[in-house]
């Protein structure tokens, strides 16, 4: 009875053991992950077949843009709003790489897209803050957030020139994160 008892304890002390030194290495492994790089079901998944208007468009339809006509070369797509703070804080971190990107010809790559607002409150927060944007698409009533699978505002995507999703930042971007992972990716130098 004694040995039963004794295996017994042996056995729950082992897969005690086990059990923790596989909680410390899924704690380990979560600890050296950033929280603001989420894997996204979207990388290697076409932009939506979505057509949205153009801020400030008086063109017929709004000016809509597909994806048809973002391919063609990388681009970098911001989405923001006038309602979000963290937008407002990451604002010139965008304007700056808007002049970088404008300095060398590629201002076409940075596009805005501009969630869940108004017309009237996106084009005031872009004359108040700056406007980096080759152009910004209006998702007013989040459609598009839903096919991106939108977390809140400030999300980046960015497209390779085949009009496929490459990359995805939640959060606000920074220097650092511009410089190794966005101009590498766009094909621009800092």
């Amino acid at each position: 009875m004694n040995i039963l008892i004794s295996l017994r304890r042996h056995w729950i002390l082992t897969l005690s053991a086990v059990a923790a030194l596989a909680l410390l290495l899924l704690l380990a492994v979560g600890m050296t992950r950033d929280p603001r790089e989420l894997p996204s079901m979207l990388i290697g998944k076409p932009w939506p077949d979505m057509a949205l208007p153009q801020l400030g468009s008086t063109a017929a339809g709004g000016g809509a843009i597909g994806p048809a006509q973002l391919r063609g070369k990388p681009r970098l797509v911001n989405l923001w709003a006038s309602w979000c703070s963290v937008c407002a804080d990451e604002q010139p971190v965008i304007m700056a790489l808007g002049d970088t990107l404008r300095a060398q010809g590629r201002g076409d790559q940075l596009i805005g897209l501009n969630y869940k607002d108004s017309a009237k409150d996106a084009t005031a927060w872009l004359q108040q803050q700056g406007n980096p944007f080759a152009m910004t698409l209006v998702d007013a009533d989040g459609r598009m957030g839903i096919e991106l699978g939108v977390y809140g505002a400030p999300e980046t995507y960015l497209i390779d020139a085949k009009g496929v999703i490459v990359w995805k930042h939640v959060g606000e971007l920074t220097p650092e994160v511009i410089a190794s992972e966005v101009l590498p990716r766009l094909g621009a130098h800092s």
